[in-house]
């Protein structure tokens, strides 16, 4: 499925001279620079009925007509997936995805994910990339994410995440007592000898994370962390790298730590957790075509607030 929109303008004379893909830019803010420029290649942008290069140079009352082909999420089939919608307009979505869901299909995940749970729900995202999902989690990673329900939605938003407006927070149980918060500017990039990981590497992507203490337990901190830039495995690679990897992250070397004579509730916890305790906990930006401030805060999975109070439950038995 796919949607074809039918543009028309005369150029105006504030456009005479710039490039087509650059003043259809302008002239179309709820499309890409990259869409315009793929359609003027398929040939279906013209110039006074003939189609156009996307550096040809506009001309003051040159009618241009565009037909515009939204890809559409045309692999994804509607599924009845369990989550929360925390916020919903017209516009977008906040939604609350559980552990254990994949985002995305993909390799080894062809179906069951929030995309599929997303059709279901809202059948109008099967015209949009993506079933209009604007970023990602892991799947043990559990949380909030923004979801487009419109084109021009789509586009603002995955504009408002290039520009880091968008704010994401987390909440992250890590090995061993951090002493103070800090800021972690470290490039990651694919780990050349497995393709599932990712690592600190001096040719990978700028890679920033901010991150201060919210709690400590007797061998283990939870952490606020925000994130300034988005990387896969961001949070997981850089706690790693600090040498405090994730409770629960066996992909990156966090191996269960306790302490001298745990809790037996607290051990017991501990080695049964299917999980790494790494939640999107608040999302904050301004609204798209509004000036309303977007806050949205999801609440703590309850087998992570459980392991919580069994971590502070742990810190008396420490001092019986």
């Amino acid at each position: 499925m796919s949607e074809r929109r039918i543009h028309e303008i005369n150029v105006p004379a504030n456009l005479a001279g710039m490039r087509v893909d650059q003043g259809l830019a302008i002239s179309f803010p709820q499309y890409s620079r990259s869409q315009i420029k793929h359609w003027i290649d398929a040939g279906t942008v013209t110039v006074n009925g003939t189609p156009c290069r996307p550096k040809d140079k506009l001309v003051s009352d040159d009618h241009i007509e565009m037909i515009a082909t939204l890809s559409a999420s045309v692999s994804l089939e509607a599924q009845q997936i369990d989550f929360n919608v925390l916020f919903e307009d017209e516009h977008l979505l906040v939604v609350d995805k559980p552990a254990g869901i994949v985002v995305h299909p993909g390799a080894g995940n062809l179906d069951s994910t929030l995309a599929n749970g997303l059709l279901f729900k809202f059948p109008e995202l099967a015209a949009l990339p993506r079933a209009g999902l604007i970023h990602r989690l892991d799947k043990e990673t559990s949380g909030l994410l923004v979801v487009a329900r419109t084109n021009e939605a789509f586009q603002r938003l995955t504009s408002l995440m290039s520009e880091r407006a968008i704010k994401r927070e987390y909440l992250a149980l890590c090995n061993g007592i951090i002493i103070a918060g800090g800021k972690i500017d470290q490039p990651i990039g694919r780990d050349p000898n497995n393709r599932l990981k990712m690592k600190i590497r001096g040719d990978g992507r700028t890679a920033v994370t901010h991150y201060r203490i919210a709690e400590k337990y007797r061998t283990h901190t939870l952490l606020d962390v925000t994130l300034e830039t988005g990387r896969t495995h961001q949070i997981r690679v850089h706690m790693a790298h600090l040498g405090h990897p994730i409770v629960g992250d066996s992909r990156y070397g966090a191996r269960p730590k306790l302490p001298n004579k745990p809790l037996a509730d607290f051990r017991d916890a501990l080695s049964q957790l299917d999980r790494h305790v790494l939640h999107a906990k608040q999302l904050s930006f301004t609204h798209p075509f509004q000036v309303e401030q977007i806050i949205v805060n999801s609440p703590i999975p309850s087998p992570i607030a459980s392991l919580l109070q069994l971590a502070r439950d742990d810190i008396n038995q420490g001092n019986v």
